[in-house]
């Protein structure tokens, strides 16, 4: 590899090895070169079946204090010491916030909006679309960071599209004192349909009730040539705060009891089933599997299966 020089074992190990290459690296080897800052890819596509599934970054932010998020009923030592054994600090966390677009061939449907209408817009580009595009716009649940983006100052983000939630969830928001769905859902219920547990949204995409974070909470299975692939929102909001602890409570969850009960019913036949699935807050491309863990779970990061 390196002409003239014989590169041992041991330097090898120290690093001497790279010696040469810094001796023939020249003046230029001191200059300065501007760092970037650290990156996150916008768009994350996988098939399945006939169906193309794109995970969307429609945004991402660091929050401190994640205990007074997660793990409520914890003690401080037992949530550090979950943290450092997953390798994750325990006074900050990264969220990321995942729409996803399904296109099955026939139609094109978005799976939650984002925080504004800005960043859903940009992802969607991302992809290759535009809003324009998008015939279907499910809500999973109403919450502010899925429907910032439904409308801006021009009107509708997704003019074009057919709005759909679940009946349950509007009906939940549409009783109380809410600026998310005051300000984004309600100038638009004119435009909305509804669907319960076990509706199709088309063909091959599946409502499943999942109650707990929301009232009316809910994730969409997704089927296409004899595979699935399961969106699942906010069932799980960390993956190990939450997935990989599923009694552990989280401030954003209506019923704290309900939704660990939800959590622990749905990661279960996900387990089973060897069924993958997108988590909205998941890391990004927040695409991944669950694995039984005694009592419990454990995410295991999406690779490559579903590129082939």
């Amino acid at each position: 590899m390196f002409s003239g020089h014989r590169i041992s074992r041991r330097a090898a190990l120290t690093g001497a090895a790279a010696l040469p290459l810094a001796a023939g690296l020249g003046h230029g080897a001191a200059a300065q070169v501007a760092q970037k800052g650290a990156q996150v890819p916008q768009v994350n596509r996988v098939s399945l079946g006939d169906f193309e599934v794109t995970a969307l970054m429609a945004g991402t932010a660091t929050q401190d204090e994640p205990h007074k998020i997660f793990g409520l009923n914890v003690d401080d030592e037992t949530f550090a010491k979950v943290s450092h054994e997953a390798n994750i600090p325990a006074d900050k966390t990264q969220f990321f916030f995942t729409p996803t677009l399904v296109n099955t061939g026939s139609e094109l449907i978005l799976f939650d909006t984002g925080l504004n209408p800005e960043g859903i817009v940009a992802a969607v580009e991302a992809a290759g679309y535009g809003a324009d595009d998008v015939t279907h716009l499910v809500i999973t649940h109403m919450h502010g960071d899925h429907v910032g983006g439904l409308t801006g100052g021009t009107g509708p983000t997704f003019a074009n599209a057919q709005h759909v939630t679940g009946q349950v969830e509007y009906d939940h928001w549409s009783g109380v004192n809410d600026e998310a769905f005051a300000n984004k859902v309600a100038p638009l219920s004119e435009q909305f349909s509804f669907i319960a547990d076990g509706d199709a949204v088309a063909s091959g995409v599946t409502a499943v009730s999942t109650p707990g974070h929301t009232p009316g909470h809910m994730s969409f299975m997704l089927e296409s040539g004899g595979k699935q692939l399961m969106l699942i929102a906010d069932l799980a909001n960390h993956y190990v705060w939450s997935l990989a602890h599923p009694d552990w409570e989280v401030t954003f969850d209506t019923d704290k009891a309900q939704a660990a009960a939800t959590r622990r019913k749905t990661l279960d036949m996900l387990s089973a089933d060897k069924i993958p699935f997108i988590g909205y807050h998941m890391p990004f491309p927040a695409l991944g599997y669950v694995e039984t863990r005694g009592d419990a779970f454990h995410y295991v990061p999406h690779s490559y299966q579903l590129m082939l």
